[in-house]
This record gives structure tokens, C-alpha cells and sequence, in this order.
């Protein structure tokens, strides 16, 4: 273990141990396999797509294990940090809360995280919270000033009262009590909450909701022929710390609403492009050296987590090449099952702690804290951040009109042109994983990153509760993290040589993600259609061989079930977890290989769509009965539906066949006995195409689709083998 006074290391000897022990013998088993397939292969259909299917099984594992070579776990003394540091000392914080669509990310929502931040337990002075709305909506601006209200009594309430919960929403949601002091809090918050969603029930700010002067000044600036998609830059400082105080009489934190502009004519590059135009405004207004980067929906649920982090960025033995300390993305509102896997265990919470031990964990685009000069350069070219001589500048009036001139000029759409913006400099451009991508290449400069996985979740964000969203945001990463694989700074490539092949390959296993659908969607058709035309493809149950398989299988389930369960899983939401896995490779890995090939060939595709965070009250109890929602026509439920229909049919066939054929037991066993394990994961889509007539079954014209697609692919697989 190591160990400062601030923070400690500590080296999971156990799981280390264990991890490396299962690698070695289930490596053994694959080159068993492939040895197996050499000596049995032959040119039939089925036989080949079963060697590419392991092929490409066989490298995902590989460049999965080095996400099990040396797991650490770490812990943070906040209580120490006033002893080494003076309070007064303790360096600024530019927070930047991102949004876009106000429809699709509620306006309330977004007032809840920026004020579950402003009441963070630190020094106000030293805060400053900025909100992009990158749709440049007036709802979203209306929303703020009324928070700003709002904030002056809640954040004196807050410190006064030691709240944890500084989300207001879920505070008043957990919490009843008669005390008049909680009356009067709750009675301002559900006054400003009624306001905020009348305003967006109406979809518009009509003037009587304008009450003085300084909010007409503001929502003058949209004047006629402003769009989304063309206005100009908008920043309006909402509250300065050095004139604004609360009910108490003391500093409260910088608020500032940012609306880049934006151009028919001109890229924006989505995500990337908004942080960056932030990084630039904060930059002119104060500069703090250090940066939190939050979604709009993932509100702070720890107050202390600042002081975490400064015990890290503080620490003299790491802070010189500390590029960014990532918190793991947890969710509220989760149902008992989670089952649509929206926890995401393993990207969140097991795969970052393994790359953690290997040099630090990639950047999850949420809960990150930034040194904001490692946006700006390797650590050899930029100043650390205890010597950056113009970390923060506070002897500037953020609200003076030269100042707020300078962060308009440096929000304009044209800025950018002929610049090192998106590519040395700030968040990276050219994928939709944005995140993904600016941490990796940070990385391959020479910046270090830690994952800080607190015992209380430092934040709490939404999931998607349909099937459709959960399937469109894979669909969107996925998308991705091919543009990242086929990148000149491909971690394939570039990124062996930067990182080394161990960490290299945590990276190469996300880009390829996509590729997954390749083996999955093999092994749920070709042994079940072999099966339908009485042709055996693997090892009868007697045969030595059919043990091997039956390792593979077992083993890679079993050693997946003890990492899940390891990260405070159930057995229902791991059965869950799989099931989706199996359900995306099916789908969104499939949809994002097809678009980005298209993409490749100059046909022109979807661009970015923001994950809905608004749900239907059918939607939400069908989600909280755990139960699947189909209905929408998505072409992205045709795959599903299509071979949940070939498992069906080839495992009732196969069942039919053993009654009135036993000896064929032993030779069909391991594909009727995928052809059911499929089957089983299929229920929730056997339930919504054949049972069900609420608004969540599945939509007719899919089902009548996929069972023509079904019969079409019987049908060729039986001419093409016979």
C-alpha cells in the first residue's frame, strides 16, 4: 500500500492474483479451441463463420484482460487537507454544466444540478459555475433566474442545516418533516418548480413572467430570426460573487449562462464544441485551474467532493502530471432490476478501476475534474498547476462590458478558424465520444488520471427508461468509438506506441465494441439454422472436446458474475446486465457498424441526437414493473425480434426432434442448448410481440417484418448448405 497524507493507494492482491490465474488456464482453453478448429475445419458455411465468430471472441477477451492485471482501490483523508493547505489557499473551480435540447433535458433538471454545485461546501469565492445551452433557449434562462432567487436561501439553508442532499428535487423527495424552517425552503422551491414548468408547458416567456428590469435586459437578445441552430453569442452573468449575496449576507458562488453562437454555415462539433467555447468564456472571466464537467442531469450528491479531489491535485508527488481525477457515473431512479443494465457496471466502475492501476482511468465526459493546463499540452509544455502563474484571475469585474465583450468574441462560431482548437488544444474533435477520445489523447501525451470511487457516489445522474433511448445512446457511442479506431491516433496504432500494448488494449477493447455484433449475431443464427437443417457444427456430449466448450462458456460467464457481484451486483441485475449485452451486440453495435460504414462511403447519415431525459407516466411504471418498452416502429427492434424468432423455432424444432429422435440428444446438445439460452433471454421479447397490449408491446409492422426476414433467412442458410 501506498500511502500520504492525503490519500492512499492500495494494490487488490486478491483479485490480482485470481484474475491472472483464471487468464492463464482460460488461455490454454483457447488455443485448445483453435487447435480443435484446425484439425475439424472445413469449407462448409457453418464451420467458417464459427472460426471468424471465436476469432473474434477469442481477441476481445484478450484485450480485455488488461483491465484485471492490477486492480487498485483508493481512499481519500479530506479531514488532512486543512493541514497542509490554508482554506484561503485552496485553488478555484470552473464548473460547466452542458445542455441543449430543453425538451429533451428538462429546464428544472438542469437548475437542480447547478444548484446542488453552487451549494458546494467550499469556499464561494473560489466557485463559479457556468451553464451551457447549447440550443440557446430561453427556457433554460428562464430557469436560472428563477434558481438564482431560489439559491439565495437555499444554500445558507443547506450550510446551516449540514444537509448532504443538496439537490433540492431529491432533498424534498427523501425528506418531511413539520419544521417551519423546512416549510418555508420547500414552499420557495415547489413556487420556483411551478414557475420553471409552466414556462415549458407553454414553451414559451410570455412578459408577465419577466419581473425586473435586468431579466428583460437578458431575454432581449432573442430577437426575430433566432433558431437553435443561428444566433449569436450570448453570455449573461446571473450571479457575482463579489456584488451578489445571499439571504444571510454572505459571498455566494458565480453563476453564468453561455449560449455560443452558432451558424447554419459553420461546424459546431456538438459536445466537444460547447466545452471548448466554455473553456475559452471561463478562461476570460476567471480561469480557475481547475475544471468539473457535468451533463446536465448529473447532480452533485456529496458537497464534500471538492476537498476529495484536492487530495489528489494537492498532493505534491502526483499533482505536476495530474491531468484529471474521474468520479464513476451512478445513477438515481434506477428499477430494483435495472433491466435495461443502465448501471453499466463495467464501463463505470470495473473497467476504470483496472485501468486506474495501469496509469489512470479514461474520461467518462461527466464527474471529471480537470487541471485545466493539461487541456492546453503535454506536461513538459505547459506549466503544473501549482506554478501556473495565471491560474486565476480575480481582479476583473466578470460583469464589466470589456470583459463580457471578450467572452462573446471568444464564443463566436468563427473563432475556432485556422486555430489548434479540438485538436492540441481543449476537448478533442472528430467523434461523438468526445470524452472517451480527450482522455485517451491526454494520456498518450504524458497526463496521468485517477478514479475516485467514494463510498458515497459523488454524483447521481438519469438513465434512459425506454428500450428505444437505451439502444440510441449504444448506437451513438458505438458510432463513436469507430471514428476513434479509424483515427490517425488509433489506439490500434498510435496508441500502442504512446501507451504501451497493456493500457493500449483497455482502449482498443472499447473502440471495437462495435464489432461484437459480428460473433453474437453468428452464434444467434448459424448453429440454430444448422440445427433447423439437422447439420451438427460442435463436439457430441461425449466427445472430450465437448468439455472444452462447456469451460469456455462457463468459465467466461463465472468470472464475469464474480466481477459484477464484486461491485455490489444482484444476481437479477447481472442476469439483466448480460441480457443487454447480448440485446445491444444484436442492435445498436450492428445499426452503428452499418451507419459508419456508409458514413466511409459518402452516404449521409444521422447526426448527434440527445438522450430524452423526459418520460412518459406509462413509461416510467412499466420501468419501475421492469418491464420492456417496444412501442415505437424502431428499426432497431428488427434484429431483436428476428432472431428471437429463429431461437424459437430452431429450439422447439430441436426439442421435437429429441422426443421422436433420442439419439440425436448428443448430437445436437450444444445448439439446442444456445438456441435456448437465447430463447430465455428473449422472453421480455416473446412477452411484447405475442402477449402483451399495453403501449409497450412491440409495434405489428415489426413483428410481421422480422418474421419475413426470419422466414427469408431459414430459408437462404437451407438452400445455401443443402
Amino acid at each position: 500500500m501506498e500511502e500520504s497524507s492525503l490519500n492512499s493507494v492500495k494494490i487488490m492482491h486478491g483479485r490480482k492474483l485470481f484474475n491472472r490465474a483464471f487468464a492463464s488456464i482460460y488461455a490454454f482453453a483457447i488455443i485448445a479451441l483453435f487447435y480443435h478448429h484446425t484439425v475439424t475445419l472445413t469449407l462448409s458455411i457453418p464451420s467458417i463463420f464459427m472460426l471468424i465468430s471465436d476469432v473474434i471472441l477469442a481477441f476481445m477477451w484478450f484485450t480485455s484482460q488488461s483491465f484485471f492485471i492490477n486492480p487498485i482501490s483508493r481512499q481519500q483523508f479530506p479531514e488532512n487537507l486543512e493541514k497542509l493547505v490554508n482554506k484561503n489557499d485552496f485553488p478555484a473551480i470552473d464548473i460547466f454544466i452542458c445542455t441543449a435540447d430543453p425538451f429533451k433535458e428538462p429546464p428544472l433538471t438542469t437548475v437542480n444540478t447547478a444548484l446542488s454545485v453552487l451549494a458546494y461546501d467550499y469556499p464561494m469565492d473560489k466557485l463559479s459555475v457556468y451553464v451551457s445551452d447549447d440550443g440557446g433557449s430561453k427556457l433554460n434562462l428562464f430557469a436560472l433566474t428563477e434558481a438564482v432567487k431560489f439559491a439565495k436561501n437555499w444554500l445558507p439553508y443547506c450550510k446551516e442545516n449540514k444537509i448532504e442532499q443538496r439537490c433540492p428535487e431529491e432533498y424534498f423527495r427523501r425528506n418531511h418533516t413539520t419544521n417551519s424552517q423546512f416549510q418555508i425552503i420547500e414552499s420557495l422551491y415547489e413556487d420556483m418548480k411551478m414557475r420553471i414548468e409552466n414556462v415549458v408547458e407553454r414553451g414559451e416567456v410570455v412578459e408577465e413572467c419577466i419581473t425586473d428590469p435586468q431579466q428583460r435586459a437578458a431575454f432581449s437578445k432573442w430577437t426575430k430570426g433566432f433558431t437553435p441552430n443561428d444566433h449569436p453569442a450570448i453570455i449573461q452573468v446571473l450571479l457575482e460573487s463579489d456584488k451578489d449575496k445571499d439571504i444571510k449576507g454572505y459571498s455566494i458562488p458565480n453563476l453564468i449562462y453561455v449560449s455560443r453562437e452558432k451558424s447554419t454555415t459553420s461546424l459546431h462539433h456538438f459536445k466537444a464544441g460547447a466545452l471548448n467555447a466554455l473553456l475559452r468564456v471561463s478562461e476570460a472571466m476567471t480561469n480557475a485551474p481547475l475544471i468539473l464537467t457535468l451533463d446536465c442531469d448529473m447532480y452533485s450528491n456529496d458537497p464534500q467532493t471538492p476537498q476529495r479531489i484536492l487530495c489528489y491535485f494537492c498532493d505534491p508527488s502526483i499533482k505536476c502530471k495530474l491531468g484529471y481525477v474521474q468520479f464513476p457515473q451512478r445513477y438515481h431512479g434506477l428499477n430494483e432490476d435495472d433491466i435495461y443494465g443502465g448501471d453499466n457496471v463495467r464501463t463505470f466502475r470495473i473497467s476504470p478501476t483496472g485501468l486506474d492501476g495501469l496509469g489512470g482511468p479514461d474520461n467518462c465526459g461527466t464527474g471529471c475534474f480537470f487541471n485545466r493546463r493539461a487541456l492546453f499540452g503535454s506536461p513538459s509544455s505547459v506549466t503544473s498547476l501549482g506554478h501556473s502563474e495565471d491560474s486565476h484571475i480575480r481582479n476583473i469585474c466578470i460583469s464589466s462590458v470589456s470583459v463580457i465583450e471578450q467572452a462573446r468574441h471568444v464564443a463566436s462560431c468563427n473563432y475556432e478558424y485556422y486555430t489548434d482548437w479540438g485538436t492540441k488544444m481543449g476537448i478533442k474533435y472528430g467523434t461523438l465520444v468526445e470524452d472517451i477520445f480527450t482522455g485517451y489523447m491526454m494520456q498518450c501525451e504524458g497526463w496521468d488520471s485517477i478514479f475516485c470511487n467514494t463510498e458515497r457516489p459523488a454524483f447521481l445522474g438519469e438513465v434512459p427508461i425506454n428500450l428505444n433511448e437505451v439502444l440510441s445512446q449504444v448506437k451513438r457511442w458505438s458510432f463513436g468509438h469507430l471514428e476513434v479506431l479509424s483515427c490517425k491516433y488509433s489506439p490500434l496504432t498510435f496508441g500502442t506506441k504512446a501507451l504501451g500494448i497493456l493500457r493500449a488494449n483497455c482502449y482498443i477493447h472499447y473502440v471495437l465494441w462495435p464489432i461484437w455484433c459480428i460473433p453474437v449475431t453468428l452464434y444467434a443464427c448459424v448453429p440454430q439454422l444448422s440445427l433447423l437443417n439437422n447439420i451438427s457444427i460442435f463436439p457430441k456430449v461425449f466427445d472430450p472436446w465437448f468439455f472444452l466448450y462447456v469451460f469456455l462458456f462457463f468459465g467466461a460467464y463465472a468470472h464475469d458474475f464474480i466481477q459484477f457481484m464484486l461491485f455490489e451486483g444482484t444476481i437479477k441485475r447481472y442476469w439483466n446486465d448480460q441480457r443487454m449485452w447480448y440485446v445491444k451486440a444484436l442492435s445498436p453495435y450492428l445499426f452503428a457498424s452499418i451507419e459508419f460504414l456508409t458514413k466511409k462511403l459518402g452516404i449521409t447519415t444521422k447526426g448527434f441526437n440527445v438522450t430524452s431525459k423526459v418520460a412518459g407516466q406509462d413509461e416510467r411504471k412499466m420501468y419501475d414493473q421492469s418491464v420492456f418498452t417496444f412501442g415505437i416502429p424502431s428499426p432497431m427492434f428488427v434484429p431483436l425480434a428476428t432472431i428471437s424468432i429463429i431461437n424459437l423455432i430452431a429450439f422447439l424444432r430441436g426439442i421435437a426432434t429429441i422426443i421422436f429422435r433420442m439419439e440425436s440428444l448428443d448430437e445436437f446438445f450444444v445448439q439446442l442448448f444456445i438456441a435456448g439460452f437465447a430463447a430465455v433471454n428473449c422472453l421480455p421479447i416473446y412477452e411484447a410481440m405475442l402477449l402483451r397490449s399495453d403501449h409497450g408491446r412491440m409495434p405489428k409492422r415489426i413483428v410481421v417484418t422480422s418474421a419475413v426476414l426470419a422466414g427469408v433467412l431459414c430459408i437462404a442458410f437451407s438452400l445455401i448448405v443443402n
